[in-house]
């Protein structure tokens, strides 16, 4: 092979190398170009980083020390102002400054929340304590109680907070009494299978220390001596109580129970048959208070007020009445923001309708864009847990997502209103409300997936019918009930508003009926929920075309799903019971030992894998597609040429361990079995339970405290 000369470089065509190489050139020019031409929008990373460092945090298997991650934190920030100061390397600087922040916040919220949570179970203790808030159920009532003594508990172990179920209704009891009562406690549950709900982490977080019950009355004692006036958040929870009760007291039954849920953000007491019919139908949202909610209550008072103190012209003439408008409605929506609960969307909303009504009153635009970064940020430095949870992604999904669209579509929308009729703004006002239950609908579509395994497919029709109605009839009537409640006449109120409730439930009920409504899909993995979440922040945040190369990770995200294999046998302990167990059948389905016992447990694991429960094993016989076979004793699981004994006596485990590959059994058995892999009682009561692939090549078993790691939240096995 002869070499080029120096003519033939420079008549021919570059070598692929060098063409290679300045496309790429090209291309970092042109990220640069996009990059710095964004600069405005560089501060809306800032919370993202903040969620990427607690996300960090909740990732780790080990608890990090909390000296550490301060000091790194603080000299980050130090760093950031240093950099900005001097305009030199800044944005890496308040990048790193953002991760670490996010990460010391989470540990230290960890570690200032920390309370004692009951170690074993405990059955016919007597209780007292503080009653903190009621919250009503579709049978019974659950209390949060803040307790005094728990009998057989010493002082030093109290739980900060107990939460205990009763079979009746209790419309007596309101926060502050003092209770005594006899029942049971047990431990937060753990998860059900590795990377399903942890109740653990969220009872860590609310400084719930156990679970119970009552037996027979509940009894209202004198409060200590020297305790003084009940403290502000349990004065709240009163009126929260009292205005719950009185809505359902004139709005009895299922209407009344999302009423109460509108106005006082009380939904434990909506059916779950109801509740899952509004979520199937993609109308869940309208039953937790939200951007809407808080949107009408502040632009109704913002728009009444101003109107009475124009009709006054001394005052309309002389003094700022818009500002004074701003600053009722910012009251109102306080007002509305306590008694709601607090939640994560309800803070959420009450963030940026504040900022709203804050840029009123300093003669300032709003930016939506920024308005939402700042309320996540201060929601996720406020309560870094929350990130973490469905209720924050979804809600900031789909606000980001709507403020992104309509940032986009404004000049073309304001077009079509300069010139539009009565009749053509009312089609246009259709069509809004069908592109943001869309847009939100795409927004919120990987975290639906993820936590609830559930996709509407009807959600557009649903909402384009419910939210007019929510709109324009249900809130405004909810906003006079409030007004008229202290006097007496919110039943005047209710009635209409139980109208537009029953109009709601009738459109939810019509759109699940349809066939195909929803979509059951299988637990997307984490690192896709990434993809996607990532993907989606490039969209929401860069306005320049580059901004579609979001496209990639979405793709990539939701390409994940078609990786996802459920697992073929899962196992977890019940107390004083054989361990609950499920195998892989041949229609996608599982098959489980009992189909009475754990409901919660059975749920999890059919809607994560997205499957159907079918029926319980046979005492004797086999399974249809031939995979399950069983006896009085124990029960053989062959799948993936691999063979998996299921003990039901243990004096069946000494026999069926010789030809197994792996061995589930109800008792301690390593004296017993020594050839297979096994899963004991040992191993169910240290690491909790377990999930089981099968393969020819091997077995790969998860368990949850591989799962989670050692962290506060999570027990070991003396806790268990």
């Amino acid at each position: 092979m002869q070499p080029r000369d120096a003519g033939d470089l420079a008549i021919g065509t570059a070598p692929p190398a060098d063409a290679a190489s300045r496309r790429l050139d090209e291309v970092a020019h042109w990220l640069l170009a996009n990059w710095l031409a964004e600069r405005e929008r560089w501060p809306l990373w800032v919370p993202v980083l903040v969620g990427a460092g607690i996300g960090l945090y909740f990732w780790l298997t080990v608890e990090p020390p909390l000296a550490p991650a301060l000091v790194a934190a603080a000299l980050a920030m130090l760093v950031a102002a240093l950099a900005i100061r001097a305009q030199r390397h800044a944005a890496p600087a308040v990048a790193a400054a953002a991760l670490t922040l996010g990460f010391a916040a989470a540990a230290l919220q960890s570690w200032w929340v920390a309370a004692p949570v009951l170690g074993h179970r405990l059955n016919g203790v007597t209780i007292e304590g503080r009653l903190v808030a009621v919250q009503p159920l579709p049978e019974g009532t659950r209390l949060i109680l803040a307790p005094r003594s728990i009998e057989r508990v010493a002082s030093a172990d109290l739980p900060a907070r107990i939460r205990i179920s009763l079979r009746k209704d209790a419309p007596d009891l309101v926060p502050g009494l003092w209770l005594r009562l006899k029942g049971g406690l047990f431990p937060p549950s753990a998860p059900a299978m590795p990377g399903a709900y942890d109740f653990q982490r969220r009872a860590w977080f609310d400084r719930l220390g156990a679970v119970g019950y009552a037996r027979g009355a509940v009894e209202v004692i004198a409060p200590p001596a020297g305790d003084g006036p009940a403290r502000w958040r349990v004065a709240v929870e009163a009126v929260r109580a009292t205005v719950a009760a009185r809505i359902r007291a004139a709005l009895p039954g299922d209407t009344g129970a999302i009423a109460a849920a509108l106005i006082a953000g009380e939904t434990h007491a909506i059916p779950p048959e109801e509740a899952g019919r509004f979520r199937d139908a993609g109308l869940a949202h309208i039953l937790v208070i939200a951007g809407l909610h808080m949107g009408m209550v502040a632009a109704a008072v913002f728009f009444a007020l101003r109107a009475l103190l124009a009709l006054i012209p001394a005052l309309a003439l002389r003094y700022p009445i818009k500002k004074w408008a701003a600053a009722g409605a910012l009251l109102a929506a306080f007002l509305y923001l306590l008694l709601s609960g607090a939640t994560v969307p309800s803070r959420r909303a009450f963030a940026m309708t504040g900022l709203v009504l804050l840029a009123v009153l300093v003669d300032r635009l709003s930016l939506s864009a920024r308005a939402i970064a700042y309320a996540a940020l201060a929601i996720m430095l406020m309560t870094p847990e929350a990130a973490a949870g469905p209720s924050f992604q979804m809600s900031f999904a789909a606000v980001a997502g709507l403020v992104a669209f309509y940032e986009a579509m404004r000049p073309r929308l304001s077009e079509w209103h300069s010139h539009a009729g009565m009749l053509r703004r009312c089609g246009l006002y259709l069509l809004g409300i069908a592109l943001t239950t869309l847009v939100t609908t795409v927004a919120t579509m990987p975290f639906t997936i993820y936590h609830f395994n559930r996709f509407p497919l009807y959600s557009v029709v649903a909402n384009a019918l419910a939210v007019p109605v929510t709109g324009f009839w249900i809130m405004p009537w909810a906003l006079v009930a409030c007004l008229l409640m202290p006097l007496g006449g919110e039943g005047l109120a209710l009635a209409p508003m139980g109208w537009g409730i029953d109009a709601v439930k009738a459109v939810a009920a019509a759109v699940t009926s349809w066939p195909g409504a929803v979509v059951s899909l299988p637990s997307m993995p984490p690192e896709g929920l990434m993809l996607l979440g990532l993907g989606g922040l490039w969209l929401c945040i860069w306005t320049r075309a580059w901004r579609w190369l979001g496209l990639a990770p979405i793709a990539l995200g939701y390409a994940s799903l078609l990786l996802v294999r459920p697992p073929d046998l899962l196992v977890a302990a019940e107390p004083g019971a054989p361990p609950l167990m499920a195998v892989r059948v041949a229609d996608a389905g599982y098959s489980l030992s009992s189909v009475r016992r754990a409901a919660f447990v059975r749920d999890t694991w059919t809607r994560r894998g997205a499957a159907d429960a079918g029926a319980a094993w046979p005492a004797s016989g086999g399974s249809a597609d031939g995979r399950l076979a069983c006896d009085p004793q124990s029960c053989l699981y062959r799948a993936r040429g691999r063979v998996v004994a299921l003990i039901r006596d243990p004096a069946a485990l000494a026999h069926d361990c010789a030809g197994a590959d792996l061995v589930v059994s109800p008792v301690p058995s390593w004296r017993l079995c020594r050839g297979p892999r096994i899963i004991d009682s040992i191993d169910l009561w240290r690491k909790g339970a377990h999930a089981v692939w099968l393969d020819p090549g091997g077995i790969r078993i998860e368990t949850v405290a591989g799962w989670r790691g050692v962290r506060p939240w999570a027990p070991g096995p003396e806790r268990r």
